[in-house]
């Protein structure tokens, strides 16, 4: 009989004297998130504030950063409080914690892959934007992003479900495998981003040479090749914040669980917390536009008493 998620995460708890170590590190685990949530959930209300302020950005960029932020956001108003819930219960050696993790495996599929798919999306949606130049406006409208977004969100609440009816063991492989996947052919949507943009750079500098180009010209290359290099470090930060996660699947699914097994696989759900801290501050550090309106809120919170 296949083990369901409840059963596995049950497996967790320190309930032996070989696990008593574990405590230290869940104690650990606990307030490093109970801190972590309040960072996630301010950058994110910060950053979705300054979304909506900033006109300058293209509107399909927009709506796909929001629809990341919002993610981010949820992981630290739902995903952590049950996250660190269900700690405090292993840590008590409560075993009524069926209903619990039931509700924080569908939360964290959801969320996690609302923001993996966000990330994916991002990754095409600038690779279209090196590549369709002047088509892109008109291939890719507000519309149609619109769409992918509902079509994100729909995939990730359904996929939450189907993975209650199916054994963990084929949970592991399914996440572990699409996870890289997914982040493979990023990397080559960034590559080939790379050398576009390494060649549309080269391009203009001998168009100012000769004296042709066009001031327009040279800003809209600028402001592209900024905000290609921003979801870029978008898409790094993820790959470090999450593939410790996919290697932790696989480790799970051919290995006993030991101690150790345990202190990693909890390590790296911590990285994937993480990353939606970080995500704020990466839109804030590569991208100028949502920097400025960042500010502009701070400065509205604290104002100056020169």
């Amino acid at each position: 009989m296949k083990n369901s998620v409840c059963e596995e995460l049950l497996l967790y708890q320190p309930t032996s004297t070989k696990d008593e170590n574990l405590r230290s590190w869940y104690i650990g685990y606990s307030v490093f998130n109970a801190f972590l949530t309040i960072i996630v959930i301010i950058f994110n209300s910060v950053t979705i504030q300054a979304l909506r302020k900033t006109s300058s950005l293209p509107q399909p960029l927009k709506t796909l950063l929001v629809s990341l932020a919002v993610s981010d956001l949820s992981v630290g108003l739902l995903v952590e409080p049950f996250y660190i819930g269900l700690l405090v219960k292993w840590l008590q050696r409560d075993n009524s914690t069926d209903a619990t993790c039931t509700t924080f495996f569908v939360i964290i599929s959801f969320f996690c892959t609302a923001s993996f798919l966000g990330v994916m999306a991002l990754s095409w949606d600038r690779f279209l934007a090196v590549h369709l130049h002047l088509r892109y406006q008109e291939l890719v409208t507000h519309k149609r992003v619109v769409t992918v977004v509902v079509s994100i969100w729909v995939s990730s609440a359904w996929g939450s479900l189907f993975y209650l009816w199916v054994s963990t063991n084929i949970v592991y492989n399914m996440v572990a495998i699409s996870g890289v996947i997914g982040l493979v052919v990023s990397g080559v949507l960034y590559y080939k981003i790379y050398v576009a943009v390494w060649r549309h750079r080269n391009q203009i500098q001998a168009l100012q040479v000769q004296q042709v180009a066009q001031n327009g010209q040279i800003a809209n290359a600028a402001s592209l090749r900024k905000s290609a290099v921003g979801a870029f470090y978008v898409y790094l930060v993820f790959l470090l914040c999450n593939f410790p996660q996919f290697c932790g699947f696989v480790v799970v699914t051919i290995s006993d669980l030991s101690t150790g097994v345990k202190v990693f696989f909890l390590f790296s759900t911590n990285l994937l917390y993480l990353n939606s801290a970080l995500n704020p501050v990466i839109y804030c550090w590569k991208m100028r536009h949502i920097r400025r309106a960042v500010l502009d809120i701070l400065r509205n919170i604290f104002p100056s008493h020169d």
